[in-house]
């Protein structure tokens, strides 16, 4: 069974950084894409980044384009997302999400929707104060 764990989420100010990790266990991921998305109280959910496992190719939400990072390590069978220069709007909770086929990239359009992925973990919180 595929397990996502997040965690990294805190309280940081304005113009601070965080680091989230997702760590995934119960399969194999090198032929899967990894997502992350974000969900704010009262606001539906939204995909922040994703990363194809096996290209290293990545898709950026344009609101975080410039500011996050997403990345992969094969040995820890870990995605990361490095967030710099923060902001109050980004305060969410974050959750790391993943499919169970990429082989192909499906491209960016596909990637942004939350029903491409198949396994979800159980967030993060992630608090940014003005």
């Amino acid at each position: 069974q595929v397990q996502l764990v997040e965690s990294g989420g805190g309280l940081v100010q304005a113009g601070g950084s965080l680091s989230l990790s997702c760590a995934a266990s119960g399969g194999t991921f090198s032929s899967r894409a990894m997502g992350w998305f974000r969900q704010a109280p009262g606001k539906e959910r939204e995909f922040v980044a994703a990363v194809i496992w096996s290209s290293g190719t990545t898709y950026y939400a344009d609101s975080v384009k410039g500011r996050f990072t997403i990345s992969r390590d094969s040995a820890k069978n870990a995605v990361y997302l490095q967030m710099n220069s923060l902001k109050p709007e980004d305060t969410a909770v974050y959750y790391c999400a993943t499919d169970v086929d990429s082989i192909i990239d499906r491209g960016r359009n596909y990637y942004t929707r939350g029903s491409a992925y198949d396994y979800w973990g159980q967030g993060t919180q992630v608090t940014v104060s003005s």
